[in-house]
């Protein structure tokens, strides 16, 4: 298999500027804006020099999460607390039985985002396939680890329709990466119901445990997803084309949308 597109460097070297030894930081539960200020606390301080890389690995309290190309119309109804970050993306939720992990670590040269965010990709996509849930993969267009809707789960109250089961939103800064990948185990997929997740109101999301039919715990899908992230990083694991389907990019539509409007506006405006 071959990867999406060519690296900018051979695809079995480390994407990561230091040889040193990843620290693996286990924070437990921890509220989304105490762990967004240790993301930055922490990347200020590699940007510097003065801190090594390292992976934050935590469960948030629900919350919802918006990116800079968030939409009016896909922020929540219910109430829920939004806090608007700086990564890319649009909205999201994170919550209880959600493994969520934040690699900071500062990227080789010349830093490749795409490369970067493939990796991550792929790193969930083996440790999901590991884990049973074989057909899993990528769609062409839309970031993030899905499952097919051919694929039939093994739950019957599983959605039908194509799934997200990993959910991408990263920043770079100075070369340091931010923000990072959010597994669904066993959460409830309720509060999916209030927005439109991603900007993708033509798919669905799913879990593990619902995937599989029985409990996939956080603790059960953390050390295939580091040790597969571990290797992803390192190039030891290579990006292959696990594409199995293509839509709209969701961000690329917004803004087609958005260019639209302003020249119908513009159009419509006397000249004076």
């Amino acid at each position: 298999m071959t990867a999406p597109r060519e690296p900018f460097f051979p695809a079995d070297r480390s994407i990561r500027a230091s040889a040193e030894p990843l620290e693996i930081r286990r924070l437990g539960r921890m509220g989304y804006q105490e762990t967004w200020d240790l993301q930055a606390e922490l990347a200020a301080a590699r940007a510097a020099g003065t801190q090594g890389d390292v992976i934050l690995v935590v469960e948030h309290p629900n919350v919802y999460t918006a990116g800079k190309r968030t939409q009016p119309e896909d922020l929540p109804d219910n109430g829920l607390p939004v806090i608007d970050v700086d990564r890319g993306g649009r909205i999201t939720w994170h919550g209880k039985g959600q493994l969520v992990v934040y690699p900071i670590i500062k990227l080789a040269e010349p830093v490749d985002v795409v490369d970067y965010v493939r990796r991550l990709e792929e790193a969930i996509i083996q440790a999901v396939r590991q884990l049973g849930v074989t057909t899993a993969g990528r769609i062409d267009g839309r970031s993030g680890v899905w499952v097919p809707s051919t694929t039939q789960a093994a739950d019957p109250a599983a959605p039908k329709r194509d799934r997200k089961l990993g959910a991408l939103g990263i920043r770079i800064t100075r070369g340091v990466t931010m923000h990072g990948l959010a597994l669904n185990c066993t959460n409830t997929l309720e509060y999916y119901e209030h927005i439109v997740a991603c900007g993708i109101d033509d798919a669905d999301v799913s879990t593990l445990s619902l995937e599989l039919g029985r409990e996939v715990t956080m603790e059960e899908a953390e050390a295939p997803l580091l040790d597969a992230l571990l290797k992803a990083l390192s190039g030891e694991l290579t990006v292959a084309d696990h594409t199995f389907a293509s839509a709209p990019d969701p961000i690329k539509v917004a803004n087609e949308k958005a260019r639209q409007a302003r020249r119908a506006q513009q159009g419509s405006t006397p000249v004076e």
